[in-house]
């Protein structure tokens, strides 16, 4: 569309279509047969280029369409309800005229048109995105007339709507506003928690609590730092506000969580009585070591260089936020089931994206043996960990119990049920085991029922995994101790070198457990292991049971809340019992030549290992070290990993079957070379990242160096990836180039969620997080979000309203309406009526002198029998005056004149 142009109160869009009028003249004198001089087809020319100009006439409205927002967050559903009646009455009563329109928009976390009053909402209320109904709302309004929003809400937003107001008066909307609050309602609230975002080992920084409500007096305050207790006081409240301070240092690099947490005596809204935040501590480069080993020789190579070293024995700690400044993690010789699920998901984000490194080192609790098969790192590492069947020596008996209780009827994602889900991993188990292998099925609730006796796999796999799939759930719950008999008066008829049992069950509802001990005592006598997958978590009522079983029956226990990772635990466990090795024979090694890739220094190897952990290298992974026995399996094995790195070493670094290795010269140069390998490049200069978080809305800013960057980003631009912090679904977001220099974005997140992510920036990565948002920011009622609402309305000239029957005030709205249609009618008729008189012969006046005509003489009447010849006189050519226009009425009176003086 071209620049617009304006006229007596019409503007036209293309104004540049008139060049065509001069343009349609030339051809009209050129070609004047065409008789583009004549009145209508000069008339019908200019139309055509009027129309063509895109006109529009410019009038104010005479109407109004009024749009209510009803905000329907927790915060305010009652007082909404109790006087929407009273508000529709008076804004129906007050509307000016027929062509004025009211209409009801819901809104809290989700947004909904609601009917004629207003009063049904079904949506989620646990926000108040407010940014987000004014946004909705702008894209559905009719630009040809004026519009109004009034808006009920107690103004604290969970958002922030700069957006929203740009939207609103690019349209010229105005947004007036009605405050709801219940002023009586005794509330006190954690308001903020303030401090750095990032500070050095060591230094101090000040913690800054701020508490609000409208009451007065002491109010007792508990402060948490990763779970811990640090303070326990009381915060004077004071014209509602009371503040605490404390300062705090950490001596290790990491990132740490602090929750603040008040409990007032009387409190009308406790969802607001607890805020969280996290801290990133940084130092030099930082290595996370989690290993069972007291002494660990890793931590040892490692901290005699510039490696800060970070050693976790109690895996508990493993939190995803413990990521947050780390650049390496090892796993030496820890098994998978001891790893927290969600530390283990966080570990695939931390590599690929933000551009980590991971090792794991060898031993009998290690890589498949430690149950790492199908985990949520098996595809991060360079080898594979299923055992051939060609290389396995002993056979396995196999029975598995599976609880069929009424809980397992419940649904999870997907329209499948956690008792489909169970029939999936038994299902998983049976196709991994070999074809020497034997197993049993049972399906347990008050009773046992021999699903599948023991059988030898050997080509029947298809049978059995139809029977288990048809497992349903019966009611009622498992009883824990007939399932566990059962399973080994089933098992102990096989003569296989290994005997085990998995007991999956609920850990919500294990029943008669009996006298499990002696049973499980007996069971291992007689050399059979038993292993437990619970599903739940190791807090619900019957998990010490679970956990007492699996350390009783010599095995492990798995807990999960997430039905989808049954399949999952499964099959690990089965590659653990019966597709893994630690071979415990010293074995010679030979080097591959390929160490040059990690260090270009050479190293001579160690002559031979006590034991390793036997795996076969993936494809993309480079082997630097052999074993050279039958099997020629990887020792030392690297990959990348999106901008990451990852490395095995299949031989033990500490405890047992590692003497050879520990005596080893090379050790501590092989182990530091591994740790630089692993933690990659320092990011280059000339580039930074910031981030907040305001209410439930992450902003990013990515700000450079536009001389050193420019050409490098705009050829490669920079991505943005999220992932939550149980290691969910990683996604990117899109960037907006703000100015050169400056790239910015904006993310709604859940509400008490906690997210990690990365900005890849070529071949370098720039992680941030772990970022939290609060619990209960609907109860958070900032100040700073009302003082925003009045600003948004001030800016679109809206008001306060107060008295709703002011709420029909017409905005200055002046609608530029197209004349297209009006134009193309008039054209028609034109066209039709120039077709008439050129079909007729009527004359119409020109614009342009005629060329003189030859004059014929009319014939002179004669009386008499005699007709006199006729005489045809030509006159001489001259110049005829224009003919001016003659109706058709005229015409036919000089007809008839000139008929009857012939006559005479």
């Amino acid at each position: 569309m071209g620049k617009g142009v304006e006229c007596g109160g019409v503007s036209f869009d293309y104004p540049e279509s008139f060049l065509l009028v001069p343009l349609v003249g030339l051809i009209g004198w050129f070609w004047p047969r065409l008789g583009l001089f004549r009145i209508l087809r000069v008339l019908i020319v200019l139309l055509i280029v009027f129309a063509i100009a895109g006109p529009r006439i410019r009038k104010q409205q005479n109407a109004l369409d009024l749009v209510v927002l009803l905000d329907r967050s927790d915060s305010t559903e009652d007082l909404i309800d109790k006087g929407l009646p009273e508000w529709t009455r008076l804004l129906e009563k007050s509307k000016p005229g027929r062509k004025d329109t009211l209409r009801f928009v819901n809104f809290a976390a989700e947004v909904a048109d609601a009917g004629a009053d207003g009063s049904t909402f079904s949506g989620s209320r646990k926000l108040t995105k407010t940014g987000l109904a004014i946004s909705n709302l702008m894209a559905q309004v009719d630009e040809t007339r004026p519009t109004r929003v009034l808006l009920f809400t107690d103004g604290f937003a969970t958002e922030p709507l700069v957006e929203a107001a740009a939207q609103m008066g690019k349209r010229g909307v105005p947004l007036d506003f009605r405050l709801i609050r219940d002023e009586t309602t005794q509330d006190v609230r954690v308001a903020r928690v303030s401090f750095p975002e990032r500070v050095q080992v060591g230094e101090p920084y000040l913690i800054s609590i701020l508490l609000r409500g409208n009451q007065n007096g002491e109010v007792p305050l508990i402060l948490r730092r990763n779970g811990q207790i640090l303070v326990e006081t009381k915060v004077t409240m004071k014209d509602g506000v009371g503040t605490a301070e404390f300062t705090d240092r950490i001596g290790k690099v990491g990132s740490y969580e602090y929750d603040a947490e008040i409990r007032p005596e009387k409190d009308a809204h406790l969802g607001n009585n607890r805020m969280a935040r996290w801290i990133e501590i940084v130092g030099g480069p930082r290595l996370l070591l989690v290993t069972k080993y007291a002494d660990d020789p890793v931590a040892r190579a490692m901290a005699e260089m510039d490696f800060q070293v970070q050693v976790v024995s109690n895996f508990s700690e493993l939190k995803p936020g413990l990521l947050g400044g780390t650049k390496a993690v090892i796993f030496n010789n820890v098994p998978a089931h001891e790893i927290p699920n969600d530390f283990m998901k966080s570990l695939d984000f931390f590599v690929r994206e933000q551009g980590g490194g991971f090792l794991m080192a060898g031993g009998e609790r290690s890589f498949g043996s430690g149950g790492y098969f199908q985990s949520a790192i098996d595809d991060l590492l360079p080898v594979s960990m299923e055992l051939k069947s060609e290389h396995r020596k002993l056979a396995v008996a196999l029975a598995i119990v599976m609880d069929r209780s009424g809980s397992m009827a419940v649904g999870v994602a997907g329209g499948k049920t956690k008792m489909d889900l169970a029939n999936s991993g038994a299902i998983s188990a049976v196709n991994l085991l070999g074809q020497m292998d034997q197993v049993t099925v049972f399906a347990v609730d008050s009773e046992p029922t021999k699903v599948v006796p023991l059988t030898s796999v050997g080509g029947k796999q298809k049978e059995m995994n139809g029977r288990i799939s048809r497992i349903s759930s019966s009611g009622g719950g498992i009883y824990v101790f007939t399932a566990l008999k059962a399973a080994w008066e089933e098992l102990r008829k096989s003569q296989a070198g290994t005997r085990h049992v998995i007991l999956f069950s609920d850990a919500q509802d294990s029943e008669e457990p009996g006298d499990y001990k002696k049973l499980i005592a007996e069971m291992t006598k007689e050399g059979a292991t038993i292993s437990v997958i619970g599903l739940g978590t190791d807090k619900d009522v019957d998990s010490a049971l679970l956990v007492d079983i699996a350390k009783l029956g010599n095995g492990r226990v798995f807990f999960s809340d997430q039905p989808m990772d049954i399949p999952q635990i499964f099959a690990q466990e089965t590659v653990t019992i019966a597709r893994s090795a630690f071979l415990k024979d010293p074995v010679g090694t030979l080097a591959s030549g390929r160490w040059g890739e990690i260090s270009p220094k050479a190293l001579e190897w160690m002559k031979q290992v006590d034991g390793y952990n036997l795996s076969y290298a993936r494809k993309d992974a480079t082997v630097s070290l052999v074993t050279t026995d039958e099997y020629v399996a990887p020792l030392v094995a690297h990959a990348r990993r999106g901008l990451g790195r990852t490395a095995a070493v299949s031989f033990p670094l500490g405890g047992e079957f590692s003497d050879s290795v520990r005596k080893w010269d090379g050790y501590g140069d092989f182990m530091q070379t591994m740790g630089r390998f692993l933690m990659g490049q320092d990011t280059p200069p000339g580039i930074a990242l910031r981030h907040k978080v305001e209410g439930t809305r992450l902003s990013l800013n990515l700000l450079y160096d536009a001389e050193e960057w420019g050409e490098r980003l705009s050829k490669d631009p920079p991505t943005v990836k999220l992932q939550d912090d149980a290691g969910g679904p990683v996604y990117e977001l899109p960037w907006r180039r703000i100015a050169p220099g400056h790239f910015s974005l904006s993310r709604d997140l859940e509400e008490g969620s906690v997210v990690k992510g990365a900005i890849r920036v070529g071949d370098n990565a720039l992680g941030f997080g772990p970022v939290s948002v609060g619990s209960a920011v609907e109860w958070a009622f900032e100040p700073e979000r009302l003082a925003e609402l009045r600003q948004v309305s001030h800016q679109t000239n809206g008001r306060e309203l107060l008295n709703l029957e002011k709420a029909w005030l017409r905005p200055p709205y002046v609608a530029a309406n197209p004349l297209g249609l009006p134009a193309g009618i008039l054209l028609v008729v034109l066209v039709l009526l120039d077709a008439l008189i050129t079909r007729t012969g009527w004359k119409l006046p020109q614009f342009v002198r005629r060329q003189p005509a030859v004059k014929v003489a009319r014939k002179k009447p004669v009386v008499g029998p005699k007709k006199p010849a006729v005489k045809i006189a030509v006159q001489p050519e001259q110049e005829e005056a224009p003919t001016e226009a003659v109706t058709p009425v005229a015409s036919a009176r000089r007809s008839r004149f000139q008929k009857a003086k012939d006559r005479k």
